[in-house]
């Protein structure tokens, strides 16, 4: 091979074709974002696992569990629409940072509470319930960032990308949750989790927000939620499935947090059985991402929908209950099943919803989703007192299905299709490129 012309700089063919080392569209913001999400779950996982512990180890019940899961909850369902109209109107990543500084002080007593002491259930369900406040501000402006730092384009491949590397980080902190409780005790549990969101925070604070357009003058708070309510009410595949989502959430996370826990004490020897089953489905989650990033479904809401329907075998599974590698099994597919949903949910909101108001529809979509489970997870200890374990776990199971099997019969569910991308123009560097409420998982 002949050598360049002596008089050309040898860096010329250094630099002028550089190594990608990420895709195009995955730009600062996307990045960030990802590696954010990725920290959190790794903490929020386990966190979660530990929290049921704690109370049962404090020699709480497992309505007492209920209780501080709906502690949780409550305040995510009272804030979720504030939050999201202060997201759309102030810039999201001040708002997110904010409310990761929150989870990270609430978590961080919390664990204090459990390893210096005898803790209260009322002192568990206040510092729980303050991190659900925290959540509450953050899932509508994360989910609103995210949806705006993708091309429409690439966005079935980025976002299936980012729900695997966050799901990924779900399995880790699950499995090592679980081992952790079981060796040290759930407090330590914690105190990760709030290193976790400082981590986090940090990297959040990064985010630009210089491309996304500035807002008009227009009215205070309140006419931001009449504008987010308008973008809501008009679409009946979207309050639809919100609406079969509040039946589902609330459900599956009442046998997730209440019933889950006492089967694994009871039948499958600890948490860390429990804490591998709930690995199991954050792996299901990672085949969903992988096969979303090359699979694109024309009907998205129908192919979605019908992906719900396995939600129900969890639930069905611990109302045998199945030995582990059953619940391991059905998890696994449950988890596949409802990120095939999730790709193809935030797809259609990212195509549907003007960029604007992002976070007030998300805030919408959150609230219904998860308006019923602080009720769910209260009332899963009286409803097993009154009706037993077993039958409340089927009767879970039977939800999910009745709930899936109304919303198929709304036409825009059926007919929804992915539309072609539109023409995007340059995208300045830096910010190239949401359990409905990404599934059932409130917990980034």
């Amino acid at each position: 091979m002949s050598s360049p012309p002596a008089d050309t700089p040898r860096d010329t063919f250094r630099t002028s074709a550089p190594r990608r080392r990420r895709p195009e569209w995955a730009g600062r913001n996307y990045t960030l974002l990802t590696g954010a999400a990725v920290v959190t779950n790794l903490g929020s996982h386990g966190a979660l696992i530990a929290a049921s512990f704690a109370v049962l180890e404090a020699g709480g019940s497992g309505g007492d569990v209920g209780l501080v899961a709906a502690a949780r909850t409550l305040p995510l369902v009272l804030f979720l629409l504030i939050g999201g109209a202060l997201a759309d109107r102030l810039p999201r990543h001040r708002v997110m940072v904010a409310a990761n500084a929150l989870n990270c002080v609430s978590q961080a007593a919390f664990a204090a509470l459990v390893l210096t002491g005898d803790p209260q259930l009322w002192q568990m369900m206040l510092l729980t319930a303050l991190c659900g406040t925290g959540t509450a501000f953050f899932n509508p402006a994360a989910e609103g960032m995210l949806l705006s730092s993708v091309s429409g384009e690439h966005s079935n491949r980025a976002f299936a990308l980012f729900r695997m590397a966050m799901n990924g980080a779900g399995i880790g902190g699950a499995a090592l949750g679980g081992a952790m409780i079981a060796a040290i005790g759930p407090g330590w549990v914690l105190a990760v989790d709030a290193a976790a969101f400082a981590v986090a925070g940090a990297l959040r604070a990064f985010l630009d927000v210089s491309h996304v357009p500035g807002r008009a003058p227009g009215g205070g708070l309140l006419a931001d939620l009449r504008e987010g309510w308008v973008e809501f009410k008009t679409r009946p595949w979207l309050w639809s499935i919100v609406l079969q989502f509040s039946v589902v959430v609330a459900v599956v996370g009442a046998a997730e947090a209440v019933y889950g826990p006492l089967v694994a004490r009871d039948q499958l020897g600890g948490p860390a059985p429990w804490g591998l089953a709930l690995a199991c489905f954050g792996a299901g989650t990672i085949a969903g991402a992988v096969l979303m990033m090359f699979w694109k479904p024309r009907r998205l809401l129908l192919v979605g929908t019908l992906c719900v329907f396995p939600l129900a075998l969890p639930s069905a599974g611990l109302a045998v209950p199945l030995p582990v590698w059953g619940l391991c099994a059905v998890m696994l597919v449950s988890g596949l099943a409802i990120e095939v949903f999730g790709v193809n949910w935030m797809t259609t909101m990212h195509q549907e919803i003007p960029e604007e108001k992002f976070s007030r529809v998300s805030a919408y979509d959150w609230f219904g989703s998860v308006s019923m489970l602080p009720l769910a997870t209260a009332l899963a200890g009286p409803a097993e007192t009154a009706f037993g374990r077993t039958p409340a776990l089927w009767g879970c199971a039977a939800l999910v299905v009745l709930g899936t099997a109304v919303v198929l019969l709304v036409p825009d569910v059926r007919r929804m299709t992915r539309k072609p991308p539109k023409p995007t123009a340059a995208v300045p560097p830096g910010p190239t490129a949401t359990a409905p409420a990404e599934a059932y998982d409130t917990t980034v």
